[in-house]
C-alpha cells in the first residue's frame, strides 16, 4: 500500500534524526578512547586506544549476529526474557524495526565494552579483552536491553504487562549501559586484583596519575557532546505530536531532555570542584571531568521525564556518590584506573532510583503514551506517585547486578584460571606498549628508565 506524502516526509525526518543521534553516540568512542589515554600512565596509551578500538569493531560483528536478536527479537515466540529473532538482521527492514535503528542500537553496545575496560586498564592481556567485549556486547548487554527496552520485556514500561503497573524508567540507559558496564568492570577488576605499585606495604594507596590532562579534557568535551545523541536521541523518533497541548510532540521533549542533561552534568561537575577542594586541598581538573560525566550517567535514566530542577538535584547527589564511593574503593584497595565502576556503577544506580523520586507525571505519559489524555501511570515518589516506580526501579538496579554478576563474574575467573587474564609482573612494570604492542605510543617517552623499543625488552628477558 503506498503511503502518502507526509508520512514519507514524516519518516524521512525521523530516520534523519536517529542516524544523526547514532553518529553522536559513536563520537562517545572517540572521547571514551581520549579519557582512557590520558587516565593511563603513557607507558599503556597505545594499549588503551587499540582496546577501544577492539571494543567497536568487536562488538560490532557480535551484536549484528547475535546482540540485535537477542535484545530486541519479538514475534509468536517473544519471550519477557530474551530475543529470538533477527539474527545476523535476518527479516529486517520490517515493520517495527530498519536499519537506522539497529545503528542507533549498535553504537549503545560498543559504549558498554569501553566502561569495562576502563576498569582493567593497565594489566589484562589483549586476548582477555577480545573474549570479554565479544562476550559482554553480545549477550550480557542484549538480554538487559531486551528486559527493559523491548516491547515484550519484563521491566519494560511499553510491556501490556507492567511490573507494578509502572515498569521501569531507563529512559537512556543508567541501568541499561552503565550500570551493566560497571558491574562488569567490578568483577574484572576485584579478580585480577589491584595493579603493582598500587598500594604500598601498609595498603596505602599510591598515586598513580593519568599521563595526560589535555586528553582527558577533550574526552570529556567529546563525551558531553556525544551525550546529546544519546539522551535525547533515544526519543527514536522527533515528529510525534502529542494531543495536549497541541502545540507540544516530541520536539518539546527533545528540548527538555538536552537541558536536564546538560544541567545535571554541570552540577556534579561544580559540586566536584568544590566538594575535592575541601577534601585534597587543591582545584583537581581530573576530577572535575569525571564529576561531570557522574552527573551525566546518573540523569540517562529519568532526563525525560523530570524538570530541570530535578536534575540539578540529581547532578548533586550524583557527585558526591562519585566522591564517597572513591574514597571507599582506596580504603577497600580496589583498583579502577578510570573510577568506572564508582563512576558508571555507582552514579548509574543512583540515576535509576532518582527517576522512581522525581518522575513528573506529565513527562511520563507523554514519553510512554504519547501525551494521550485520560491515562494514568506511576511517577515520582517524592512528587505524589506511590511507590510502584520506585520499586520498579530498585527491582532493575537488584536484577541488573544479579544478571551481569552470575555472567561476567564466572567469565573473568575463568580467564585467571586458564591464565589469559592478567599479564606477568615484568611485562606490567614495562609497560603494554613496549611487551604487547611493540613499543610505545610517543616517540620522546617521559619513563627514560625502561625500554625505549620492543627489541630492547625483548633482549632483557
Amino acid at each position: 500500500m503506498a503511503v502518502s506524502w507526509e508520512e514519507s516526509v514524516t519518516y524521512s525526518i525521523n530516520t534523519v534524526y536517529l542516524l544523526f543521534s547514532a553518529y553522536l553516540v559513536f563520537v562517545m568512542q572517540l572521547g571514551f578512547a581520549m579519557l582512557c589515554a590520558g587516565s593511563v600512565r603513557a607507558k599503556n596509551a597505545m594499549n588503551i586506544m587499540l582496546t577501544n578500538v577492539v571494543d567497536a569493531v568487536v562488538g560490532s560483528i557480535s551484536y549484528y549476529l547475535f546482540g540485535f536478536a537477542f535484545a530486541f527479537g519479538s514475534g509468536s515466540d517473544a519471550n519477557p526474557f530474551i530475543g529470538a529473532r533477527f539474527f545476523a538482521l535476518k527479516d529486517i527492514p520490517n515493520s517495527e524495526y530498519d536499519y537506522s535503528f539497529f545503528l542507533y542500537q549498535w553504537a549503545f553496545a560498543i559504549a558498554v565494552a569501553g566502561i569495562t575496560s576502563g576498569s582493567i586498564a593497565e594489566r589484562t592481556q589483549f586476548t582477555a579483552y577480545l573474549i570479554f567485549s565479544f562476550f559482554l556486547s553480545g549477550f550480557v548487554y542484549p538480554v538487559v536491553v531486551h528486559w527493559v527496552w523491548s516491547s515484550s520485556g519484563w521491566l519494560s514500561p511499553s510491556s501490556s504487562s507492567l511490573l507494578f503497573g509502572s515498569g521501569a524508567i531507563d529512559f537512556a540507559g543508567s541501568g541499561v549501559v552503565h550500570l551493566v558496564g560497571g558491574i562488569a568492570g567490578l568483577w574484572g577488576s576485584l579478580i585480577e586484583g589491584p595493579r603493582v605499585g598500587r598500594f604500598d606495604a601498609f595498603g596505602k594507596p599510591v598515586s598513580m596519575r593519568g599521563h595526560n590532562a589535555t586528553l582527558v579534557v577533550l574526552g570529556t568535551f567529546l563525551l558531553w557532546f556525544g551525550w546529546f545523541g544519546f539522551n535525547p536521541g533515544s526519543f527514536d523518533k522527533i515528529l510525534v505530536s502529542y494531543p495536549s497541548p497541541s502545540d507540544q510532540g516530541n520536539w518539546t521533549a527533545i528540548g527538555r531532555t538536552a537541558v536536564t542533561t546538560t544541567l545535571a552534568g554541570s552540577t556534579a561537575g561544580l559540586v566536584t570542584l568544590f566538594g575535592r577542594r575541601l577534601l585534597v586541598g587543591h582545584w583537581d581538573a581530573l576530577d572535575v571531568c569525571n564529576g561531570v560525566l557522574g552527573g551525566f550517567v546518573a540523569i540517562t535514566s529519568g532526563c525525560s521525564v523530570v524538570e530541570p530542577w530535578a536534575a540539578i538535584v540529581c547532578g548533586f547527589v550524583a557527585a558526591w556518590a562519585l566522591i564517597g564511593l572513591n574514597m571507599l574503593a582506596l580504603k577497600l584497595r580496589f583498583d579502577d584506573p578510570l573510577e568506572a565502576t564508582q563512576l558508571h556503577g555507582g552514579c548509574g544506580a543512583w540515576g535509576l532510583i532518582f527517576t522512581g523520586l522525581f518522575a513528573k507525571k506529565e513527562f511520563v505519559i507523554q514519553v510512554y503514551d504519547s501525551g494521550k489524555s485520560g491515562l494514568s501511570r506511576p511517577y515520582g515518589l517524592f512528587l505524589g506517585g506511590g511507590w510502584a516506580l520506585l520499586g520498579a526501579q530498585l527491582v532493575e538496579v537488584i536484577s541488573i547486578v544479579g544478571w551481569v554478576s552470575v555472567t561476567m563474574g564466572p567469565l573473568f575467573y575463568t580467564l585467571r584460571r586458564l591464565r589469559m587474564l592478567r599479564i606477568s609482573v615484568e611485562d606490567e612494570i614495562a609497560g603494554l606498549d613496549i611487551s604487547s604492542h611493540g613499543g610505545y605510543a610517543y616517540q620522546t617517552h617521559i619513563e627514560e628508565t625502561g625500554p625505549r623499543y620492543y627489541t630492547d625488552y625483548a633482549r632483557m628477558q
